[in-house]
């Protein structure tokens, strides 16, 4: 929806092939300090979200461990002086509402939205030449984004794109919960007892008396659980009892049916051919830990609309700048991903320097680039590629920290 936005602020002619969402729980609801201007520039600035109630302040995070350890992330004040000027403020949404907005505004740029589901893709070579849905219509344009998701991944699959895989499938199940009043943050909890691989929840206050409260394990922890006969309500309501925190809230809420999602992080390669490109998630899934999700797909829709338009007098997209906007994709949700999987969610790292400074590991460089990146706007060959050079260093020291730590670790198995 994003990208029909920006294409049709241009004068084209767009048409959103979308499935049926009703009855359907968006999630990723914590945006990072990047999302509100990208919001904005689609026609949702933020204190319009804060007025009708779609969104509600998000000024820090919160992290809490079993034992009662807590840790503060706030951005850097440095970050909100120039030449960064971001604001220090960003927003928790509730996505349901978001979206129904974000909608309404493509109607109003006179996008034509068709609700059905995308089931064969015509090609000529690399050329993406039509699509057929499930109803049996067949739609032939001269260009075409795939926004599928991380489930479908239309493009992908046809041109069988290469990926790279980050960590185990993991399953999130979320709930809602009415409270008398929430805070202006994002609480993350975890168990402190150096697990081999991290489990998580999270509390987002998408309104003023409404928490968003979700579960993130492995999926072979789940099917575990699963075979042993407990529910996904079972589940959800175990992991949570482990945290004070929510003992009134599970005593009071009556039965719970969670909303559950799996997902496996991913980012794939070549992700533009002479008339198509992949953008949000079907082009790279981030870990919903590093709150970069929602992100991700707006900046795809800027970077890749930008591109068809630049491109729309010509029959193809042009080599160099296509590659570009694949290296710009993979590099920052590499970034992303490579940093909490060995930093935070693999045991190695945080069992060495513990769960409250391996955020901090995290925090400080994910946040920082981040802001870099969105005031920087690399778009050419030039600025792409050093920036890609600086997220690649911090990649690397990632990995020598997490190969440094594991072999301690190991020593420290063979002395004991």
């Amino acid at each position: 929806m994003a990208a029909s936005v920006h294409l049709a602020r241009a004068g084209l002619q767009v048409l959103c092939i979308e499935a049926d969402i009703a009855g359907t729980q968006p999630v990723g609801e914590s945006l990072d300090w990047s999302a509100p201007d990208l919001l904005a520039a689609l026609g949702m600035p933020m204190q319009r979200l804060i007025s009708e109630g779609i969104a509600t302040y998000k000024r820090h995070v919160i992290l809490k461990l079993g034992d009662g350890a807590t840790r503060h992330y706030i951005p850097g004040e440095w970050l909100g002086r120039p030449p960064f000027n971001v604001e220090l403020r960003t927003l928790h949404v509730d996505r349901t509402h978001l979206n129904a907005e974000l909608r309404q505004i493509v109607l109003a740029h006179g996008v034509h939205i068709l609700h059905d589901k995308v089931v064969d893709i015509e090609t000529e070579g690399k050329r993406v030449v039509a699509v057929t849905t499930a109803q049996g219509i067949r739609i032939s344009s001269p260009w075409f984004i795939d926004a599928s998701g991380s489930s479908a991944k239309l493009f992908p699959r046809t041109f069988n794109l290469p990926a790279h895989v980050y960590g185990p499938r993991k399953v999130a199940m979320w709930a809602y919960f009415n409270v008398p009043e929430s805070t202006e943050g994002t609480t993350l909890y975890a168990y402190g007892i150096k697990p081999p691989y991290m489990e998580w929840v999270w509390e987002i206050p998408i309104h003023t008396n409404t928490l968003s409260v979700g579960y993130v394990t492995t999926g072979e922890v789940i099917k575990a659980k699963r075979q042993e006969g407990h529910t996904v309500e079972d589940i959800f309501r175990a992991y949570l009892a482990r945290f004070p925190r929510f003992n009134d809230l599970l005593q009071s809420a009556g039965n719970i049916d969670p909303s559950v999602t799996s997902y496996h992080c991913r980012v794939h390669g070549r992700l533009t051919g002479p008339n198509w490109l992949v953008a949000g998630e079907a082009a790279a899934m981030v870990d919903p830990m590093t709150a970069n999700g929602v992100t991700a797909v707006l900046r795809h829709a800027v970077e890749g609309s930008a591109l068809i338009i630049q491109s729309r007098h010509r029959e193809q997209i042009p080599l160099l700048a296509g590659a570009m906007y694949s290296r710009r994709v993979q590099d920052l949700a590499r970034f992303f991903n490579t940093g909490i999987e060995k930093v935070v969610y693999d045991g190695p790292v945080r069992n060495h320097i513990g769960v409250l400074t391996a955020g901090d590991v995290y925090t400080i460089p994910a946040w920082s680039l981040n802001s870099v990146y969105t005031r920087l706007r690399p778009r050419g060959a030039i600025s792409t590629l050093l920036f890609g050079f600086v997220l690649s260093l911090f990649r690397a020291a990632a990995s020598i920290l997490y190969d440094f730590c594991k072999q301690e670790e190991a020593s420290c198995e063979v002395t004991g």
